[in-house]
């Protein structure tokens, strides 16, 4: 049988009033992504595409989503023409992730840097939901600065309207900008009016987080966070406003380091408003652990001392990240310079750019 009958059967099967209860219908699915060529698939593109977004619907709604994501990894690899081709299926493997609590396998395709579209017809909601879900995953690993890019795409990108998936990303977004940034985020210029609208109307209890974290105390928004727990609950947010809560200890504990050579303990608690010297000691420990703070604790007299970095820039570690760095920078620009030259090119950009004659 052609790869595009058998495609067409597969989704015929897939209406079928038994579908969701036919273990043969998922093999034969799982069968066709483990055998089918990349050729096939671009060949029939939307139909390969309507094929394992059917697929991940009946995982769904069977609550086996981890036995999915392999074989969502293989179609979106036959789909796509290179690693930095965004496809429809990228946000179907995200969610499977998400839903599996397994990111691990999503994490290629959320650290290549996308710079094309394709793999059959691109609705803007398939490009919304990788962002979102993406962004998720991100948060998920406490990847706090890429979630924060991958939400800042989903947010300028142009639009004429608000989507439900915008509202539920800028809420992330504000969280996520706090534990990065201390403060709520500054959208950039280019970012669409009815986005910056949508900024003024946004929830109470994240508009007054927002403002007691940049007081920089952490009773207040405690108390906020009490106060509007029901608000960020029913947003499935509150796990992620309690981790706001824990970054402004850590904030505030790196504020003292600029401040201080040496620090007790209970000093240090009443400072930061920890609720005890123990809790204070372990977000001490835990900090220097990460590399968040240069310090030691002298536990005979519960002193904590604060150092300098010792990290003096002079490793071959470091010159081989530069040199890594700089590398990903020509990459980029070599990019830019493609893309700028091929919508230069662009008959319709000619066409809205040219002067018309007086």
């Amino acid at each position: 049988m052609e790869s595009k009958e058998l495609i067409q059967s597969l989704l015929s099967r897939c209406n079928a009033d038994n579908a969701l209860s036919n273990d043969t219908l998922l093999v034969s699915m799982e069968d066709y992504a483990n055998s089918c060529t990349r050729e096939q698939a671009r060949a029939s593109a939307d139909l390969f595409v309507e094929l394992f977004q059917s697929y991940t619907k009946l995982l769904i709604r069977r609550g086996e989503a981890l036995r999915g994501i392999i074989h969502l990894c293989r179609a979106v690899d036959r789909l796509q023409a290179h690693q930095n081709q965004l496809t429809p299926l990228h946000a179907d493997l995200c969610q499977l992730c998400l839903l599996a609590k397994c990111f691990k396998p999503a994490l290629p395709y959320l650290n290549a840097e996308i710079n094309h579209i394709g793999g059959g017809s691109f609705d803007v909601k398939y490009f919304l939901l990788y962002y979102y879900y993406g962004g998720m995953i991100c948060a998920a690993l406490r990847n706090w600065e890429r979630a924060l890019y991958f939400f800042e795409i989903a947010l300028t990108t142009p639009s004429m309207a608000i989507s439900m998936i915008m509202v539920e990303v800028y809420k992330k977004y504000v969280l996520i900008s706090l534990i990065v940034n201390g403060k709520a985020p500054q959208l950039p210029k280019y970012t669409s009016n009815i986005v910056n609208r949508f900024n003024k109307t946004l929830g109470t209890g994240y508009k007054k987080l927002a403002q007691a974290y940049e007081k920089h105390d952490s009773t207040e928004v405690s108390n906020t966070i009490t106060k509007h727990s029901q608000t960020f609950s029913s947003d499935n947010n509150l796990g992620l406003v309690k981790q706001c809560l824990t970054a402004l200890y850590k904030k505030n504990i790196q504020r003292l380091t600029k401040t201080f050579l040496t620090l007790s303990l209970e000093d240090m608690k009443e400072r930061v408003q920890l609720s005890s010297i123990k809790e204070a000691e372990s977000y001490i420990l835990k900090m220097i652990e990460d590399g968040e703070i240069f310090a030691s604790i002298n536990q005979k007299d519960g002193m904590v001392i604060f150092l300098d970095n010792p990290e003096k820039y002079n490793t071959s570690v470091i010159f081989k990240r530069l040199e890594d760095e700089m590398k990903n920078c020509m990459v980029l620009d070599e990019c830019l310079r493609k893309m700028n030259n091929e919508i230069s090119l662009n008959p319709k950009f000619v066409h809205r750019v040219r002067i018309e004659p007086e």
